[in-house]
């Protein structure tokens, strides 16, 4: 068994880490920004390779 300070001292750290956890957060009125949009893909847009016969 632990000594009574060691434990004394476990819960002190906890209680600690817990109010980290619940401060209160403030969320910054940011403008949203519409994701980016991919141009227009044509179905020759896959292909990689050229042949050219002679």
């Amino acid at each position: 068994m632990l000594p009574p300070y060691i434990i004394e001292e476990i819960r002190r750290r906890e209680q600690e880490r817990r109010q980290q956890y619940e401060q209160p957060q403030i969320e910054l009125p940011l403008p949203r920004v519409p994701p980016p949009t991919q141009p227009q893909r044509r179905d020759d847009d896959d292909r990689g390779v050229v042949i050219i016969d002679l």
